[in-house]
């Protein structure tokens, strides 16, 4: 094995930011519109390379046994000498167990996606346009999970808002997809506003943005020594910037009730759908809170909100899939659930007991795959039944037998089925609140994955089994083999990544500063009681629709809550309503009517008056000129007279 210290790959790791910009400004320059097939080669090519660099990157660096972290590569490019006593900003690789895993995932999941999408988009107008988007995402999510501080993770934390705009709205024509793109940009853009601010708090206190730093003890407690003091009442600034921090979280991994516009964004491609869902742009706010754990940690705010807000979402998403008939928004719904199942498990993780924090990152590796594989067969249903209704699908198994396996393999594997992926992942979350001492977090978590079983066994028999409901639509399904061959890769490690991962996990995902850790023993019945919990979901399931059963619009009051999702898409309309009609709007019309019209139309008047005055002397008679000349020079004598 290599040593991480003189490792090629380590040291070339700038490959894997590099290639995919390439790609992005290569095809967006060039090839995009006039030979779009070969900006789709470029593409994911771009991405395999990358994907290879990074798998040689993860190779070398857990060579050693207990592979510290290490800046791999580091550019200055901005001194700010005056602030907080002068501050160093630069573009940089920082990697730890958490940043290779990642910088794994994306580029892996990133190369299928791609070669995924030449199929899905084949004859698409914007076919070119795409694959030059769709490498700057990629370029942007590396960017943001190798970063060695706060500023680069947030400018690429930018970047990634930017890229999913786009392409969430890629079909510009199409209103539904333009309001989506704008929804998703200004929702996260709100809660980042939020971010910057605590960035600047812990910059001005600590005058260092490197992680590194910030995670150390002694910055905890400084920032915790500082007060702040507003409205009369007084709290540690480590508490108020660990808050703020964590608003960054909140909004792009989408915990209620910022969460309305993820469902929404699937009025993107599928493709784009996949890689947002899976190891990329709403697992970020995961990330996010993992990078900067021990300072979460030390403030303790910021996690009681993680695992609070985490517990909620994922009960609560849960519900919503549910009823969902649209079979993008079922898979939505289902992502923010396990987002959910990620954010508690890391708030009810401790540093001298860091279960919770091992399985968050252990379940984001596996939920990866099987997610992206999902979102991947819906989108060959999609082609096949050429509607996105799963009531117009059924009777498919035959038809595509690749995309059945891969379905089942990942419902069951989302669904915490042994011996899959998700069942190790899923059952370490719950087995980590409940040795945690957090009874509730863990029968939220056991309901959670009774509904997802029966939500994902919906999703399967509606799609695959009974009569067609396609009304002849789906005469022509097939599988296209560019479309086919990215997801029977993806289920390999959808149904395996759990057996040789797990390992892995116990020993290397700890907390940041934390190289060993004595993990508690689980309490050996809780797999049997979640794997008992997920099989009554699917037998369930299996009772309701495995008999020719087909849902119809609800009348039951509360499963028509649910249907309307809980209406909270309303009471936002109503808030952004009062907030930016009521109290920015009108205000600032008035302003702009009263003062800014107001004062502009008065210096109009008085330069009209002095106009209309002037304009009587400048008539072209030049006896009044003369005249006018004498009586001023007489003046000027007099004037001069007088001094004298």
């Amino acid at each position: 094995m290599a040593d991480p210290a003189t490792s090629w790959a380590i040291a070339h790791s700038w490959l894997t930011l590099a290639l995919p910009l390439a790609a992005f400004l290569v095809n967006g320059l060039a090839l995009g519109r006039r030979a779009p097939r070969a900006a789709a080669a470029v593409a994911v090519l771009a991405n395999f390379a990358a994907a290879v660099v990074a798998l040689l990157v993860a190779r070398d660096y857990f060579a050693a046994a207990h592979p510290a972290p290490l800046l791999a590569w580091s550019f200055p490019w901005l001194e700010l000498p005056h602030f907080a006593g002068g501050l160093m900003l630069g573009i940089g690789c920082w990697l730890d167990p958490i940043a290779v895993m990642m910088l794994v995932l994306i580029t892996v999941i990133s190369t299928l996606v791609h070669l995924y999408a030449a199929g899905y988009l084949r004859g698409d107008p914007g076919f070119g346009r795409f694959f030059a988007l769709l490498p700057f995402f990629a370029f942007a999510m590396t960017g943001l999970v190798i970063a060695p501080d706060l500023v680069q993770l947030y400018i690429f934390w930018e970047l990634v808002g930017l890229a999913s705009y786009l392409l969430i709205g890629f079909w510009y024509t199409k209103p539904a997809a333009v309001e989506a793109s704008k929804k998703a940009f200004i929702i996260t853009r709100f809660a980042d506003a939020f971010f910057l601010i605590g960035i600047v708090l812990v910059a001005t206190a600590l005058g260092t943005v490197q992680f590194a730093a910030v995670n150390a003890p002694a910055a905890g407690a400084a920032l915790a020594a500082s007060p702040v003091v507003f409205g009369g009442h007084s709290c540690s600034l480590l508490a108020l910037a660990a808050v703020l921090l964590f608003a960054g979280a909140w909004g792009k991994s989408a915990m209620f009730p910022l969460h309305v516009w993820l469902p929404d964004a699937m009025e993107g491609p599928t493709p784009v759908s996949s890689i947002i869902h899976s190891a990329t742009m709403v697992v970020a706010g995961v990330y996010l809170t993992a990078r900067l754990f021990p300072l979460f940690a030390a403030a303790g705010s910021a996690l009681f909100l993680a695992e609070t807000l985490g517990a909620f979402t994922a009960l609560f998403a849960a519900v919503m899939a549910c009823v969902q008939t649209d079979i993008k928004r079922v898979l939505a719904y289902s992502t923010l659930s396990q987002l959910g199942f990620m954010m508690f498990a890391l708030g009810v993780a401790d540093p001298a007991a860091p279960a919770g924090y091992t399985a968050s990152m252990f379940h984001v590796f596996t939920h990866a795959f099987f997610k992206s594989m999902l979102f991947l067969c819906a989108g060959i249903l999609i082609h096949a039944a050429h509607t996105n209704d799963l009531l117009g699908m059924g009777g498919l198994r035959r038809k595509l037998p690749v995309t059945h396996a891969a379905t089942l393999i990942g419902c069951l594997a989302l669904a915490g089925i042994w011996p899959l992926s998700g069942f190790f992942s899923k059952d370490a979350i719950l087995a980590s609140a409940w040795t945690a001492g957090r009874p509730w977090i863990f029968a939220v978590g056991l309901a959670t994955s009774l509904l997802t079983a029966f939500y994902m066994a919906r999703f399967y028999l509606l799609a695959f089994h009974g009569a067609s409901r396609a009304a002849g639509r789906d005469a022509h399904a097939h599988e296209d083999l560019l479309m086919a061959l990215p997801v029977a890769l993806l289920a390999v490690p959808s149904a395996a990544a759990g057996w040789f991962a797990e390992k892995y996990f116990a020993q290397h995902m700890l907390p940041p500063g934390l190289h060993t850790a004595e993990h508690a023993a689980h309490a050996p019945w809780v797999p049997w009681l979640a794997l008992g919990a997920a099989v009554a979901g699917i037998l369930y399931a299996a009772w309701r629709y495995g008999r020719g059963f087909i849902p119809s619009a609800p009348k039951n009051p509360a499963v028509r809550l649910a249907w309307n999702r809980f209406y909270v898409d309303e009471l936002w309309q109503v808030f952004a309503h009062w907030l930016m009609f009521t109290l920015v709007a009108a205000p600032a019309k008035w302003f702009d009517s009263v003062v800014i019209d107001g004062s502009l139309d008065a210096s109009a008047w008085v330069m009209q008056k002095l106009g209309a005055a002037q304009r009587a002397w400048q008539n072209g008679l030049v006896q009044r000129y003369l005249a006018a000349m004498l009586v001023g020079l007489l003046a000027l004598w007099l004037l001069g007279g007088l001094a004298k």
